[in-house]
């Protein structure tokens, strides 16, 4: 991709109003923009982020046996009524009527319609278990939108859903979820602490958040200074105070941003709904459920929070909009072009998403915008280094410059990112 060709409006001051570090890379980084309060649109180079994400997401889960669909966001508010929640989630459902008089909503989430789903299609002991998910739009009615694309209204999230007959088939399909969610937050480049957790508004008596420490994080994590005890807030323990684990260390708090979370719901929604299933003996018992979310878009976010310095963002390398950046600094000169566009074609045929700042900016600007999108690898085609048959490979994170003869580019850099 070529830069002169491309979108990518990046901006040179912090945007008024914004004071979560994420919120202010994501925007001056040409990532996302904000129509109004709680609502962004995704640019080329976020989609790019996005996308990656997405796939990382999509390949632990159909690892883990779950199979992907793709359900409305326009949902009849009548289902939400049969469980309850249409008065227990009322403050953040956006709900109307339509022109037919229907009374409708914007889903919030999907248990009620992946259950209703599975009550038409699943009938007996023979079709169990079965896992769906899908990568898909909700939508909140926020009151206080916070930190960009962390607490929005309209936001992306991956919600999965496991259907069982019985109590040991739900745990099963738990621990596979479970450790689908170590496999991605792993290969997105975020440690995560794993905490027991409230189930709250989704009901059931088993759930586990996934958190990440973050400045801006809305829950606290508290962890043991000399072991590996971790616990959240709500288990109103204090700072300071010694760990009940080891009952050595001492207990200190971090903000904490919450990305994952998974519950073991059981028969609330099914028993609801009539999600019903003939055992082996011809008798009707409700299908015990599971239920696993990442909240996608919150995800940007978190990797932001936690990748950044002075300069920008530093993408680790699954989830970087582009693996290597090229920067030709005279646009005017015909061997430099030249060698730009022949390492452009290489490592693209190579397999390696490629961008090249062709534009006519001064080197400074370039400089300063390659370190704001946080690119893991640039190749610099420089005046001085040009003259002595050489270019500069930087490494985004380590701040590394190696000088590599331009014959021998191609094969460095394969080895780097391998």
């Amino acid at each position: 991709m070529r830069w002169s060709h491309y979108f990518i409006p990046t901006l040179k001051e912090v945007p008024v109003g914004t004071e979560a570090r994420s919120h202010q890379l994501s925007l001056r980084a040409g990532l996302v923009h904000m129509l109004t309060s709680g609502v962004y649109t995704y640019l080329p180079l976020g989609l790019r982020v996005l996308a990656r994400i997405e796939r990382i997401i999509r390949e632990e889960m159909n690892q883990a046996g779950a199979h992907e669909l793709f359900m409305p966001c326009l949902q009849p508010l009548d289902i939400w009524q049969k469980t309850g929640r249409d008065k227990v989630l009322s403050d953040v459902m956006i709900k109307f009527e339509d022109g037919k008089g229907r009374k409708m909503c914007l889903g919030p989430t999907h248990e009620e319609i992946v259950t209703d789903l599975v009550k038409n299609f699943i009938q007996s002991y023979r079709q169990l278990p079965v896992t769906l998910y899908q990568i898909q739009t909700k939508f909140r009615d926020e009151l206080r939108p916070r930190f960009g694309i962390v607490r929005a209204c309209e936001f992306i999230m991956k919600d999965a859903y496991s259907f069982d007959r019985d109590k040991s088939g739900l745990e099963k399909n738990y621990k596979k979820m479970y450790q689908a969610y170590i496999n991605i937050f792993k290969r997105l480049g975020l440690q995560t602490s794993v905490l027991s957790a409230d189930s709250g508004a989704m009901g059931g008596d088993v759930s586990h958040e996934f958190m990440v420490a973050a400045p801006i994080g809305e829950d606290v994590i508290i962890s043991c200074d000399q072991c590996d005890f971790e616990s959240g807030a709500r288990d109103h323990l204090e700072e300071k105070q010694a760990c009940p684990e080891c009952q050595k260390g001492q207990l200190t708090k971090q903000a904490a941003i919450e990305l994952g979370h998974i519950f073991q719901l059981g028969t609330k929604y099914t028993q609801s709904l009539g999600a019903l299933y003939l055992d082996e003996d011809g008798k009707l018992k409700p299908i015990i459920m599971g239920c696993y979310g990442i909240g996608v878009s919150r995800v940007i976010a978190a990797l932001i929070e936690v990748h950044n310095d002075e300069q920008g963002i530093i993408w680790p390398a699954e989830v970087a909009p582009f693996d290597i950046e090229i920067l030709p600094l005279m646009i005017d000169h015909d061997e430099t072009m030249l060698l730009s566009e022949s390492f452009y074609q290489d490592l693209s045929e190579q397999g390696f998403a490629v961008l090249v700042d062709d534009r006519k900016e001064s080197p400074g600007r370039k400089f300063n915008d390659a370190d704001l999108i946080g690119i893991p690898w640039r190749i610099i085609l420089g005046k001085r280094a040009l003259s002595e048959g050489q270019v500069e490979i930087k490494n985004r994170r380590s701040q590394e410059v190696i000088k590599v003869p331009k014959d021998q580019v191609i094969d460095k850099l394969k080895s780097l990112l391998a």
